[in-house]
């Protein structure tokens, strides 16, 4: 079991907290916000009521045990920058911080956070490829031009195998699972059929994917 420490328990916290706490994490919520506190007491291991840019609030708590910390609090970018501040000079390994826009990314991540996400940008790019191809369930960049999608096969590989498919050498990709129904196969390999209704997981560049993903 690991620990961690989600600061600031608005909808992103909430949902970051909770995820950790139903994978058998251990996790300490910090907010200023009685209500928010006090919903989620039964649901995180600990919560504290506290505004975690005051000095001296962070500093008690042991912090630097932790195997990761969340800073949630993206809308307030003075807050957010601080925290993150404070929680690597207090010694904590590993801090995630949300942003708000570009320009606060960067200052997070001056500031010493070890990764910085956008989740509104991430899930509007998420949806947007699956509005402008229907058969993408899925997609997480992974780097700049280079993702992993999830997707419904496409018609033109129905009945085909892997390896007359030739993804690969046409485009780059690699299929990292076939699943078929509540069957998994986690280990593909070129003599594997693609049937209709298959939910594929590949990876490769992201404007090859896009394309190798339309009927």
């Amino acid at each position: 079991m690991r620990q961690f420490a989600v600061i600031g328990l608005g909808r992103f916290g909430q949902a970051v907290g909770t995820a950790l706490r139903e994978l058998g994490q251990e996790v300490l919520g910090i907010d200023k916000d009685e209500t928010r506190t006090q919903a989620l007491a039964d649901v995180l291991t600990h919560v504290i009521q506290a505004d975690a840019t005051q000095e001296g609030v962070l500093a008690g708590l042991g912090l630097d045990r932790l195997d990761a910390a969340v800073v949630a609090m993206g809308a307030d970018i003075e807050a957010s920058t601080l925290v993150t501040m404070m929680l690597k000079e207090l010694g904590v390994r590993h801090v995630v911080a949300r942003a708000s826009t570009v320009t606060h990314g960067k200052v997070l991540a001056k500031v010493g956070a070890d990764r910085v996400v956008f989740p509104e940008q991430d899930m509007g790019v998420r949806i947007a490829h699956g509005l402008s191809n229907p058969n993408v369930l899925d997609f997480i960049e992974l780097l700049p031009h280079y993702s992993v999608v999830e997707m419904t096969a496409p018609k033109w590989m129905h009945g085909k195998t892997l390896g007359e498919l030739h993804l690969r050498q046409r485009y780059g990709a690699n299929v990292i699972l076939i699943r078929r129904g509540d069957r998994i196969n986690a280990t593909p390999g070129g003599g594997d059929v693609i049937e209709e209704g298959d939910l594929l997981v590949l990876s490769g560049t992201t404007e090859d994917l896009q394309e190798l993903g339309e009927d």
